[in-house]
């Protein structure tokens, strides 16, 4: 049997769907009963049954960061895919961060080990890799630079040393590296705020471009991994590098609005970043625009896939027919 941890997330539940396509056994984890609705609706942007397909999960309630709710859930259970996490780039958050992303990452490690587990995916992200350094390409192998880098690519990296520390101990793993995950169905988070923003026809848009890749994309290389010889290594996830001027074109066109057509200035954002810090620490608000994300628009980071498609047989979607299906599903 599978568990999936984050099955109510966008990777998580796209990741349950793709494994019961395939006919696996599949427990997974939620906090709260109404996270599973969201389930249903993904499932049923691809399938015309999307209850039949969930009924078929064994679903079981549990926190990452209660090693005591989690022991109960890996009985029976050969591979792991860990997908939760908790997603802030809110400096406040950073010891919930902390707790969540590399305590809960460490308890998942630490009973994978005890329960003899074939094999355990990670699901980090590109932001634990750190940006590019005077516009060089990034890789696998880059040196961890953690100037600028976000309270979230932080915790996620330590989660990551987590992770490795149990492949010293004997456990198998993999870990993926996504670049920025589009995907249908979270419309207020992550990549999903881009469509909503996008919708509005909105004028202006931020500076600067990062990697993009499907939740199909990832889903179908984390399994390919899962099921290969490959062991105690790590792969970027992404298809194409782009700015996010492009990205909000490609929006635009696909939900018939006018695209932005006005890059905001860094001296706007410098500004905006100060003042969001005294909104929050005076009003306790929480914070929409950090220094560090700031900083992260100045350059458009590249990434390189090279390892990945040269390690699994991979054919990438491609992302303009993923950002018309998501435009699609927005619309309904």
């Amino acid at each position: 049997m599978i568990l999936v941890t984050g099955g109510t997330g966008l990777i998580g539940s796209h990741l349950l769907f793709q494994l019961l396509k395939e006919g696996k056994n599949i427990r997974a984890c939620y906090r709260s009963k109404k996270s599973i609705d969201t389930v249903l609706k993904v499932f049923g942007y691809y399938t015309n049954n999307p209850a039949v397909l969930l009924e078929k999960i064994d679903w079981v309630q549990a926190d990452i960061t209660d090693i005591i709710s989690l022991e109960a859930i890996f009985k029976d259970i050969q591979y792991v895919y860990h997908c939760a996490a908790m997603i802030s780039f809110d400096p406040k958050n950073y010891t919930a961060l902390v707790k969540n992303n590399i305590e809960g990452t460490a308890n998942i490690v630490n009973l994978c080990i005890e329960n003899n587990i074939k094999k355990l995916c990670y699901v980090s992200t590109i932001a634990a890799i750190g940006p590019s350094v005077k516009n060089k390409q990034v890789d696998e192998d880059s040196e961890w630079n953690d100037v600028n880098v976000s309270v979230y690519g932080l915790t996620k990296h330590e989660a990551e040393l987590e992770v490795w520390r149990g492949s010293q101990e004997g456990l198998a793993i993999v870990i993926v590296n996504p670049g920025v995950v589009l995907g249908p169905g979270f419309w207020h988070t992550g990549s999903g705020t881009f469509f909503k923003y996008a919708a509005k026809g909105k004028k202006t848009f931020i500076p600067g471009g990062t990697g993009f890749v499907s939740v199909t994309d990832v889903t179908t290389s984390m399994i390919k991994l899962m099921e290969s010889d490959v062991e105690r290594e790590r792969f970027i996830l992404v298809n194409e590098n782009m700015s996010y001027e492009a990205l909000f074109q490609k929006i635009s066109s696909f939900l018939n609005v006018t695209a932005p057509s006005k890059k905001i200035p860094f001296w706007v954002l410098e500004c905006f970043w100060r003042l969001d810090w005294l909104r929050s620490n005076f009003l306790g608000k929480r914070r929409r625009l950090t220094k560090n994300m700031v900083k992260g628009f100045y350059k458009l980071e590249i990434y390189s896939n090279k390892k990945l498609k040269s390690t699994i047989n991979i054919q990438f979607e491609d992302l303009n027919e993923t950002i018309h299906f998501c435009c699609s599903k927005y619309l309904t």
